[in-house]
């Protein structure tokens, strides 16, 4: 009967093992035969001994070899394990043998294997060519470690009413949702280890680079908006100095230098709680917050200028929610939120400030849903920019900054968390705060 494609694999299989497992018994009785055959043929056997250990010392190396081949040496990965930075090792097939788990995380590695074209490329040159080579290389995470929960909505539609269930969705699709992220700014070193392993190393420079691009904005914007309150004082001062100054045209200016100075103070404000939105969080029992006292704080602040834009707040909270962080960060990015609902609902229209766990119970999910006039798809992706300011400005929003979503992409980001968006012309806006749950 002829033997199948399948069988003679299968043979080959079992006969490769085989091989192998004498190739091992062989190695092992090596040392305990060589004295037998010594005693048993006497001058005459002293030739076996010796083929014996040359035959175990052609094992060992093939043994060793093999092994070089696979792995690094113990010092060398220990040398590695002991640098404070990023690394990646690389072998003969582009192949990574080892990497740190941030090398995930910032977007160089996945599924055993390098993903940025650079990175590759420079690998192959070190490995041809030898040497050193050095550059900048600007990443972004991927989206699974972002840290959208399963739950997070597309929502269908606003209720009319002021209560958190208005929040529920029906077919939610996560790619409908802006999330966002932050990319992630490196320093790039490779080097061949020997002929088998070619190392990358990462050093995260983000937080430097994002340090100075707030300072920078700080500079610039500061210097241009103290030229307005200058001006207005300017004519203020020449006003008084003259005998014959209309008195209405003298409170008029002074009405625009105190607008001109709270829109300083305002920005000035802003752009410092940008800038310590920066510093990175760690959970300790001492930064532990009651969800619930948070976003009663926010409402009884606001209560009066809600009462004024005659815009109610209601809040709803699942009992229990604690999450770690700094409480003046938290509760400025919760309240940079309503107040933006605020800004953009139309009078009688209430703005509701929600928080639950989320699905798989490692989150807190912070919602403040408004019913305006919702955001341009086009738009959507650019509203957590710094100073970006939307097409739909009305009266009351007119004097904002815009920096309030910038605030709230920072402080959750240094949470270890994330923030969404969802929004439909004509039906409103939905921004979610997640924050992981309190440790």
């Amino acid at each position: 009967m002829p033997l199948t494609m399948s069988s003679v694999l299968i043979f080959s299989v079992f006969g490769l093992l085989a091989a192998a497992i004498v190739v091992v018994a062989l190695y092992s009785v090596l040392d305990w035969l060589r004295p037998l055959v010594k005693r048993a043929f006497g001058s005459v056997g002293s030739v076996l001994p010796e083929c014996l250990g040359s035959l175990r010392r052609w094992l060992a190396s093939w043994q060793a070899d093999d092994e070089a081949g696979d792995d690094l040496d113990d010092s060398t990965a220990a040398l590695i394990s002991m640098l404070n930075t990023v690394s990646i090792v690389v072998d003969e097939s582009d192949g990574v043998v080892r990497a740190t788990p941030d090398a995930y995380v910032l977007g160089v590695v996945d599924d055993d294997a390098i993903i940025n074209e650079r990175v590759l490329e420079q690998i192959r040159l070190v490995r041809a060519k030898g040497g050193r080579r050095q550059f900048d290389l600007t990443t972004s995470t991927p989206e699974r470690f972002v840290g959208l929960p399963d739950d997070t909505p597309e929502y269908s539609g606003h209720g009319s009413h002021g209560s958190a269930g208005d929040t529920s969705a029906e077919g939610a699709r996560n790619n409908d949702v802006q999330a966002v992220s932050r990319p992630n700014w490196l320093k790039v070193t490779v080097g061949r280890i020997n002929e088998h392993f070619v190392v990358v190393l990462l050093n995260d420079v983000s937080e430097l680079k994002r340090f100075a691009q707030l300072r920078d904005s700080f500079i610039v914007n500061v210097s241009e908006q103290l030229l307005a309150p200058e001006r207005d004082l300017e004519q203020l001062a020449d006003a008084l100095e003259r005998d014959d100054a209309d008195l209405e045209w003298i409170r008029a200016h002074a009405r625009q230098v105190r607008i001109s100075s709270r829109y300083l103070s305002h920005m000035v404000s802003d752009l410092l709680l940008l800038i310590k939105a920066q510093e990175p969080v760690t959970p300790s029992e001492s930064n532990r917050l009651d969800v619930k006292e948070q976003l009663d704080w926010v409402a009884d602040t606001l209560a009066e200028e809600s009462s004024q834009f005659g815009t109610p707040i209601v809040v709803s909270c699942e009992s229990g929610l604690s999450v770690n962080g700094e409480r003046e960060q938290i509760r400025a990015a919760v309240r940079k939120l309503v107040e933006n609902a605020m800004a953009y609902s139309p009078k009688g229209s209430a703005v509701s400030v929600s928080a639950q766990r989320s699905k798989d119970g490692r989150q807190v999910l912070i919602r403040v849903l408004d019913r305006g006039k919702g955001i341009a798809k086009a738009e959507q992706p650019r509203v957590f920019e710094r100073f970006y300011r939307g097409a739909n400005q009305n009266a009351r929003s007119a004097e904002g900054i815009g920096l309030g979503l910038a605030i709230v992409k920072h402080v959750a980001l240094t949470h270890h968390g994330s923030a969404t968006l969802w929004s439909v012309p004509g039906q409103g806006s939905t921004f979610t705060l997640m924050l992981p749950l309190a440790c």
